[in-house]
């Protein structure tokens, strides 16, 4: 049986906003956003585009839901600098 994995992830907005989400199909998730259906989520429907600038694997939705939160709770400039960061 193939182990299930979580993702947590931040999607860069066409107006330079970050979005930060979790999910068990990233792939799914993304094309759900791109699609502006009723499983996207409403904040992502108002922006013309995104990309995926950020991920992390967890084993369990519990710890993805925490690092989403500790996410959540950081300010712009302290996401900008966890995505630098991550590029070098």
């Amino acid at each position: 049986m193939q182990e299930m994995k979580f993702y947590v992830y931040i999607l860069r907005t066409s107006k330079n906003t970050l979005y930060i989400g979790q999910t068990n199909n990233l792939e799914k998730r993304i094309k759900e956003h791109q699609s502006k259906t009723i499983k996207s989520s409403k904040y992502m429907k108002s922006f013309d585009s995104f990309e995926l600038v950020y991920q992390e694997e967890y084993l369990t939705r519990s710890d993805a839901m925490k690092r989403e939160y500790q996410l959540k709770q950081l300010t712009k400039i302290q996401k900008e600098l966890l995505l630098k960061n991550e590029k070098t």
